[in-house]
């Protein structure tokens, strides 16, 4: 309860009021309990106070029943025994609800809350796909190539995409980026697939989360109380706890230097704070380290609640000045070394056993150290916490549904968008790589059907001109054959009349030949009888053909 400029967190045994001074509110703070001790009242004390201050709030809903701050309490027998105790009734104690927007990063029962890969970073998704070091290197080497070739990543299919393009070109970015196997990509993306099916695809889109819209304010001035539902989230404990750890980088990213303040910022609760650190690795530990210890700078406190102080590691716990401890019980010599540890870490009074008393708290009651004004823990003090304004319990259907479609950041963040990005991109790029590998195709294929083409028809113009040749050497041939042929011809015409010529000749000189023979013959007859003319005819015949050989050039 805000009350006399102080946050009154409850009273001691003699009625003494315990405060929490806002301007060291920012020094970061631990509520600690068994289950069922009443921490979950105690949150909402410390949430009311500080929207009563003007302080934005963001806290998880992990049981469903911190919603309840939109709602006001209601009077009853056990409340007036409670304003009675702590004297409330003059102290401007009324029930009455608060500001409240509540955010789900399903969308289901609160605004949507959405990031991008891109800002979640490659160490935080790392943690998120439970990444080994060599693979959340490799992520890291991604990140670099989309960063350098101004890729968006926004969602889990940019980031596939990105994956696998680096997959598919390995060759090309190993010189500059260093050597990625295939195989630990294709881990990576495995485990990616995994994340989407536990709904990780959901969380990231646009519109991504603007942490501004967590510095509102409610009626008369009152901070806004920011729930984040987490009933469904609790179930993906990676996903519930590096989801709250981003939005607290981003609040130390996105936050000016503005040293000490009088009151806070903005104040950050970290339910189930253990998951945060579970299995988490050594540069994650760093980091939440680095930014617990920076952020007080830039005006956020943060308080981590969870079941045991030992949840907390020892360089994180060195940075909580403010400590709430509920009751611890012991029932192993282990959990007696979880409570000494955690009675030891305050302040020890005279006046009460610190160890003993936290063993024997009741429910709504605790063991609490506040920083002084001049910063010095103050001394351990049993504490009875202040009930709260607002309602114990959970916010029906209907006035959820009223809070979120009424707010001004339901219309902001209600539908998403899907903006260019790696994917399209890469989808562009690979459509045209294929289109130009198509053309290339087609270009060597035509190129080929060119080349057959010409073969063929070189082929066809040898064939047509051996057919040629071949005819011309047949027509030759035949020309040769005829030109012989007429050769021949014209000798045998030639022959022919050369014998018709010497049958002529022939004939003229038998016609001669006989007709001298006979003369000659008849005129030797006449002289030397029968012998006579037969001498005769001989010597006229061989005169015959003397004068034949003469005129004709044959003896024949």
């Amino acid at each position: 309860m805000y009350y006399d400029g102080k946050i009154w967190v409850g009273t001691d045994d003699e009625i003494n009021h315990i405060y929490l001074y806002p301007k060291m509110a920012n020094r970061h703070g631990l509520v600690a309990g068994a289950t069922g001790t009443g921490k979950t009242v105690t949150l909402k004390v410390l949430a009311e106070s500080f929207s009563d201050m003007g302080v934005p709030v963001f806290m998880a809903d992990v049981k469903g029943d911190i919603a309840g701050l939109a709602a006001a309490g209601t009077d009853s027998e056990d409340m007036k025994k409670r304003i009675e105790r702590f004297g409330l009734s003059d102290k401007g104690f009324d029930f009455k609800g608060y500001p409240v927007t509540l955010w789900d990063i399903y969308g289901e029962k609160g605004i949507t809350l959405r990031t991008t890969i891109t800002e979640m970073g490659p160490l935080l998704l790392s943690r998120l796909m439970d990444l080994n070091d060599l693979q959340t290197d490799i992520l890291s080497i991604v990140f670099k190539i989309a960063d350098d070739n101004n890729l968006l990543l926004i969602d889990t299919k940019d980031l596939k995409a990105m994956l696998n393009y680096v997959s598919e070109n390995n060759k090309e970015f190993e010189a500059q980026y260093g050597k990625m196997s295939p195989q630990s990509i294709s881990a990576i993306v495995r485990a990616l697939v995994s994340l989407e099916v536990a709904g990780g695809d959901k969380f990231f889109g646009e519109k991504a989360i603007d942490i501004m819209d967590f510095f509102t304010f409610g009626d008369m001035g009152k901070g806004m109380i920011n729930i984040l539902d987490s009933s469904s989230l609790i179930n993906n404990s990676k996903l519930y706890s590096t989801f709250l750890l981003y939005l607290l980088s981003e609040l130390f990213e996105r936050l000016p230097e503005v040293g000490d303040m009088d009151k806070p910022k903005m104040v950050f609760f970290f339910d189930e704070a253990h998951l945060l650190f579970n299995d988490a690795p050594k540069a994650l530990l760093e980091k939440i380290e680095q930014v617990v210890k920076l952020i007080r700078s830039k005006g956020v406190g943060i308080y981590f609640c969870t079941q045991n102080p030992k949840d907390i590691p020892d360089g994180v716990l060195a940075q909580l000045g403010n400590k709430i401890e509920h009751a611890l019980h012991a029932y192993t010599p282990a959990d007696q070394k979880a409570v000494k540890a955690a009675a030891e870490s305050f302040r020890e009074n005279p006046a009460f056993n610190t160890y003993e008393t936290i063993m024997s708290l009741g429910t709504g009651e605790a063991v609490v150290s506040f920083l002084g004004e001049d910063g010095i823990p103050g001394m351990a003090q049993k504490t009875y916490i202040l009930p709260p304004q607002s309602s114990f319990g959970a916010i029906d259907s209907a006035t959820r549904e009223r809070l979120i479609k009424g707010n001004i950041c339901y219309s902001k963040y209600y539908e998403s968008i899907d903006p260019d990005s790696a994917y399209e991109f890469l989808e562009r790029r690979g459509i045209q790589l294929a289109e130009e590998a198509a053309k290339a195709a087609e270009e060597a294929e035509a190129e080929k059907q060119r080349e057959k083409e010409e073969k063929e028809a070189a082929k066809q113009r040898e064939k047509e001109e051996k057919e040629a040749a071949k005819a011309a050497e047949k027509a030759e041939r035949e020309a040769a054959k005829k030109a012989e042929a007429e050769a021949k011809a014209a000798q045998k015409e030639k022959d022919k009349a050369e014998a018709e010529k010497k049958r002529a000749a022939k004939a003229v000189g038998n016609t001669i030949t006989g007709t001298v023979g006979r003369e000659v013959g008849k005129n030797v007859g006449k002289k030397f009888g029968k012998f006579g003319q037969t001498l005769g005819g001989n010597v006229g015949a061989c005169l015959g053909r003397g004068i034949f050989s003469t005129l004709f050039g044959s003896k024949k």
